[in-house]
């Protein structure tokens, strides 16, 4: 964001009459590898990004909690004292009653307040704006708390008010910040330093197709079906030699879970000992396994990463998020960043008519206040 002082400002318009707001921000992330196993209890590697929501809000004496978000130009009001009776609209002010509700739920009350969001966390790119937008919305309503009960509370709300049956992974490393191995079913977890010589660049393909809520759904459900076969309390707990009993889908979707859990394991210990082509083995083998095993995938992301590992200097690259669009994340030595950028923005827009928008990545530091 562009500091502290345009959003002051922004608020002032928006609510002339209001008071100083307090201003909180939330990053979004980028998932290095361990795509959809956070909520199979597994393992992940999430890098909180410098793209980031950014919520200022102050209290109203008119009894309406208000809300605007510059990005979308919409706004969406509830009366303050309904809060533990709010239900989903159905938009994306879902997100910011949720909150309310599930604080409302542990007995926090939510006062009359006046709202404004701004994010630079584009929607749908798989940067996890929802989870930025959340935990950021949790600190301005609710008041500083601890990382781990933050990415909890703004997971709830996520999955019992919007409806979302997501892991904790996003909310977590919002929280938390920088790049982190986190184990999604102790929540035991390490800071991870990622060699100086290479560089995280997104790519977004600018594309979500519909399919992508249904079908994360679906692969939750087709999950918890194998692990009930398998008899176990999650694919966490499988091995390869185990899933070698399903058949069809549900062991292709299993087969991915077991394997990328491997490859997170193997990913954090080459990036201990500085193994860069190892580090970058293991993210094409993470896209390959998304795209047959798990399949989701799509063209646009298998035409960024097959684009991108043709660059010099590319180590490695995959889809990642919730797939069917969104945005790849490519592994690569900083000096071949200027190299990877022009040749994606070239070959997509000759591809499919779409730019990709690219981003270097730098780790962020977790959820926090912005001094006024």
């Amino acid at each position: 964001m562009a500091g502290l002082a345009p959003i002051l400002a922004r608020f002032r318009e928006a609510y002339p009459s209001a008071g100083k707001p307090e201003v909180w921000r939330a990053p979004g992330r980028v998932n290095l590898i361990g795509e959809h196993t956070d909520y199979n209890l597994g393992l992940v590697m999430p890098m909180a990004i410098d793209l980031e929501c950014v919520v200022a809000t102050a209290p109203s004496n008119d009894g309406w909690l208000r809300v605007f978000s510059d990005r979308l130009a919409e706004g969406a009001q509830w009366r303050a004292s309904d809060a533990a009776h709010f239900f989903p609209r159905g938009g994306w002010s879902d997100r910011v009653a949720g909150i309310a509700w599930e604080l409302s739920r542990r007995g926090v009350t939510v006062g009359a307040q006046n709202v404004l969001i701004e994010s630079s966390v584009a929607l749908g790119a798989g940067l996890s704006s929802s989870a930025a937008l959340g935990v950021s919305l949790a600190l301005a309503l609710g008041g500083a708390r601890d990382p781990l009960e933050l990415a909890k509370l703004a997971r709830a709300a996520e999955m019992d008010f919007v409806g979302v049956p997501c892991g904790v992974m996003d909310q977590f490393v919002s929280a938390h910040g920088n790049v982190v191995l986190l184990d999604c079913r102790s929540l035991e977890w390490d800071t991870v330093t990622l060699p100086a010589e290479v560089a995280i660049v997104t790519a977004n393909s600018m594309v979500k197709h519909e399919l992508a809520g249904s079908a994360y759904r679906i692969r939750v459900e087709e999950c918890a079906a194998a692990a009930r076969k398998l008899g176990v309390t999650s694919l966490r707990d499988a091995s390869l030699a185990q899933i070698g009993r399903l058949d069809g889908v549900l062991r292709r979707r299993a087969r991915h879970v077991v394997t990328e859990n491997e490859r997170v394991e193997a990913f954090a210990a080459a990036c201990e000992v500085r193994d860069l082509r190892g580090m970058g083995r293991l993210l094409v083998e993470s896209h390959e396994s998304l795209r047959d095993d798990y399949e989701v995938s799509c063209l646009e992301l298998d035409f960024l990463v097959e684009a991108a590992l043709r660059v010099p200097g590319v180590l490695g690259a995959r889809m990642t998020g919730g797939g069917f669009g969104g945005s790849t994340v490519n592994l690569l030595h900083r000096e071949a960043v200027g190299d990877l950028e022009e040749a994606l923005v070239t070959s997509y827009q000759r591809y499919c008519g779409r730019v990709p928008e690219m981003h270097v990545c730098v780790a962020s530091p977790g959820a926090s206040r912005l001094a006024s």
